[in-house]
Order: C-alpha cells, then sequence, then structure tokens
C-alpha cells in the first residue's frame, strides 16, 4: 500500500495495516485511524528533527523535508555525532559503543533478554550501526537514548466517560457526542504533557510493562508502603483486565531520536465503561511525573511526541466526542490547563 499525495489528510483504514516509504517501514498499527497530516513524512519524523536536543545545547545538522529519505542521494550529508553522557557512563539500560570488544549485538533479533527487533521490519545496519527506519534526523550516536536500533516503550492509555454530579454521561454540545476523558501526566523532564509510560525492561513482558509504568507515573506506586502496594496491586487487576485493545505499535516520532537510535511503542487502551475502578485508585505522580491529572479528549490537546494521534484513534474506536467540526478538518493543538 503506498499514499504519497502532498495533501493528504485523515488517512483512514481498517485492521492492520503498515504504510512505508520506498526505502522502509515507518509503521505498523492495529488501530483504525491516523490523525491529520499534510504528508506521511513530516507527520511521523516531524519532532525527530527539531533542536536543540532534548536535556542539551546541541543543534542537530538540519534536514529538510524533501532529505529526509535514505534514497534521496544527500553526498553532503554530515549529522551532529552526539551521545549524552549519562548513556555513555554505561548503565545498566545502556548499549557499550559500537566497537567495543565486548559488545557483539545482534541487530534486527531478539538479542539475549534484549529486543533489538523494530515493530517496523528489518532495518538496515551500515557501518555496524542502524539506520533509522524513517529516515535522516541530522544527529548520529544515541542521543538520551540507551539502545542502538529501536528502544522500546509501553504507553497505557486509560480511558473513562466524563460523568455529572448524578453519574449520567456527559455529552458535548457541539458534536453531541459523550465525552471520553484520558489519565495525563506532565513529564519532568520537558515539561510536556502524555500518556503515562516508560521503557521495556529486558526480558520483561508488555503486560508487565503497561502495569508497571501506570502504577509508577499516574499512582506513585514506587513510594508506596508494603499494605498500600498490595492494595494497590488488586485495584490494578481490576484495570488491566478489563475491556481493551492495541491502539498502535511502531514507530514513534519522538525528539530524543537519533540516525542510530529511535522510540518504538505499544500503546494499549484500558477502558472503565463504569468508572468505579478508578474511583478507587487515587491519582498521585510519581517516578517521571511532575503531576497527573483525567483531561478531556478533543481535538485540541496538545502532547508529547505523537500522542495526541493515540488519544484520538481511543476516541475514534469509542465512538467519543473528538471534533467540533462536522468535516473533522486538520486543527493544531493547544496546551492543558494545569
Amino acid at each position: 500500500m503506498q499514499m504519497f499525495p502532498d495533501d493528504l489528510c485523515c488517512f483512514i483504514a481498517s485492521g492492520s495495516f503498515s504504510l512505508r516509504s520506498p526505502s522502509g517501514y515507518w509503521f505498523h498499527s492495529n488501530a483504525a485511524r491516523m490523525s491529520c497530516y499534510k504528508h506521511p513524512k513530516e507527520n511521523l519524523h516531524s519532532k525527530a528533527r527539531t533542536s536543540p536536543y532534548p536535556g542539551s545545547k546541541v543543534e542537530r545538522s538540519e534536514v529538510p523535508s524533501d532529505k529526509v529519505d535514505w534514497l534521496t542521494e544527500w553526498e553532503d550529508y554530515s549529522p551532529v555525532e552526539y551521545t549524552a553522557r549519562s548513556v555513555l557512563a554505561g548503565p545498566q539500560w545502556a548499549d557499550p559503543e559500537i566497537g567495543d570488544k565486548k559488545f557483539s549485538p545482534k541487530f534486527n533479533e531478539q538479542d539475549g533478554q534484549v529486543e533489538r527487533k523494530s515493530q517496523s521490519g528489518k532495518y538496515t545496519v551500515e557501518n555496524g550501526r542502524p539506520r533509522n527506519p524513517v529516515g535522516r534526523t541530522g544527529m548520529a550516536g544515541r542521543g538520551l537514548l540507551g539502545r542502538w536500533g529501536p528502544n522500546h516503550a509501553a504507553d497505557p492509555l486509560i480511558t473513562r466517560w466524563k460523568r455529572d454530579s448524578s453519574g449520567n454521561k456527559m455529552t458535548h454540545p457541539v458534536s453531541g457526542k459523550n465525552i471520553l476523558q484520558f489519565i495525563a501526566i506532565k513529564r519532568k523532564d520537558c515539561g510536556e504533557w502524555a500518556i503515562p509510560g516508560g521503557m521495556v525492561d529486558p526480558g520483561e513482558k508488555l503486560s508487565a510493562a503497561l502495569r508497571r509504568e501506570f502504577g509508577e507515573e499516574a499512582l506513585n506506586s514506587l513510594q508506596k508502603s508494603d499494605a498500600e502496594k498490595e492494595e494497590l496491586e488488586k485495584q490494578l487487576n481490576r484495570l488491566f483486565n478489563q475491556d481493551h485493545f492495541v491502539v498502535y505499535k511502531g514507530y514513534v516520532d519522538d525528539p530524543r531520536n537519533t540516525d542510530n537510535a529511535w522510540m518504538e511503542t505499544e500503546a494499549v487502551n484500558y477502558h472503565d465503561e463504569s468508572g468505579e475502578t478508578m474511583d478507587n485508585l487515587p491519582l498521585e505522580a510519581g517516578d517521571d511525573a511532575g503531576k497527573v491529572k483525567w483531561v478531556d479528549i478533543g481535538e485540541k490537546l496538545k502532547l508529547y511526541a505523537n500522542h495526541a494521534d493515540f488519544v484520538r484513534m481511543v476516541a475514534e474506536k469509542r465512538e467519543a466526542h473528538w471534533s467540533e467540526d462536522l468535516d473533522h478538518g486538520c486543527h493544531g493543538g493547544t496546551e492543558i490547563k494545569e
């Protein structure tokens, strides 16, 4: 499947699909819809070209949109080399440098406990380094990312219906559709609002990572007593055994991405239809989250990376309110009020 018109907006498909450029797969998704964008490259690979690089003053080499694809010849391409000191220090979650005599990674494979396969298909390895499957970013090395190649994350998207004081579902005055809410956290590293989530540990199952990340960031589980953790586990069991579906899995347009290291995620929506389960789970920001709150879902949301795309997919799937415009046109996002 190839669709590359200049003004493509609101690409819709059903079932499982992959969208790719001539040089390789861009992403794979089980979701029913990707949100508005003018061109696939710009949608999937915009934040990955922004400067300065997060947590630093390092500026990327500028990459025009027409030079993103690796198949486009660019003899003078000279990306800035950067890997953060925190990564080079050799923490447990990070790979050694390419060329280290004790490091022989098996790219595109399950490498011991480390998953080096991409959800977007097989990626190219050039001069011993994995190559970003979407294209050039203006930066070589790993930046803040620990793994060469794909860095796998899990994003639990928890939703409920917005209700009035009598417990009735609230509808949007313009669209007439029920309003869906999701749990958002404010990231400490960049101050942007996002879906709670984080890296999948080596050997960890996705389901376990989803629960762990939600507990740590939205419920502050790391600071709870043993008795509190036990009660929390019971509530989480109820929540994560409820209605759910895979929203998206694949490449993420993340500002930490480089030519040799990139983020991939699996976002899963767990929906509390009655709202009763979440009523017994008091929100409390923890770990990498500075704040946590329930947020109404709508087209004006402005979220980290392409999290707004994931939220929109859930709204579409649940037939909830998203747009105030009947034609569902493309719009920019606005900040979440604290």
